[in-house]
């Protein structure tokens, strides 16, 4: 059966315009449509589309009044949907003392390929972002290395410095990670280096 392909993440941000140059500048995302603001309320003729208010509602229910959205892509084409909720106004999770509660379900980060993680990281840090963690290595004498951070808006970025159709491999360096039943037959690859 054929993978299937991710398409797009949606991420809600207190200020759409700051997260697009934020996302453009510092992630390198390419900007596929500019904010744009849609009004749920058939009263105010301004930005007030039936069509897209009906799928607004039907999306988020009757109480989404007004929202900005805004689309962007990354080097491999999955999406970036940005959105700033204006009616009733998106909350920061920065306000929150502990803003990464990844006990609850649902998607609690995104993650980037970046050979050069330290760069990436220092560039978050200095632009309004965090870095939550240092550089770590995935398993210990596998040089696969990774790095957590957030955005400025407290959303949750992983920078990993290889593509994720390659973590099979780190992980099979260390099969004694991962409980095998008996009988079932584990394949561990051996890959040199890249010089």
């Amino acid at each position: 059966m054929p993978t299937r392909a991710f398409n797009h993440i949606a991420v809600s941000v207190t200020d759409i315009d700051s997260a697009m140059r934020w996302y453009r500048d510092v992630i390198q995302m390419t900007v596929l449509v500019e904010p744009m603001e849609i009004n749920t309320y058939e009263k105010e003729e301004k930005n007030y589309d039936p069509h897209l208010a009906t799928l607004m509602r039907t999306i988020f229910g009757p109480r989404l009044g007004k929202v900005k959205i805004c689309h962007m892509s990354s080097a491999n084409g999955v999406g970036i949907e940005l959105f700033q909720f204006i009616e009733p106004a998106a909350e920061s999770r920065l306000d929150e003392q502990d803003n990464f509660e990844y006990w609850k379900t649902g998607y609690f980060h995104v993650a980037l390929t970046e050979p050069n993680i330290e760069e990436l990281a220092d560039k978050i840090a200095s632009t309004g972002g965090m870095r939550r963690t240092d550089v770590m290595e995935l398993v210990p004498g596998s040089d696969r290395k990774f790095c957590f951070c957030e955005d400025p808006f407290g959303n949750i970025i992983e920078i990993y410095h290889i593509a994720m159709s390659s973590f099979g491999l780190t992980l099979s360096f260390r099969p004694e990670l991962f409980m095998i039943t008996p009988g079932t037959l584990l394949l561990v690859v051996k890959v040199s280096p890249k010089d």
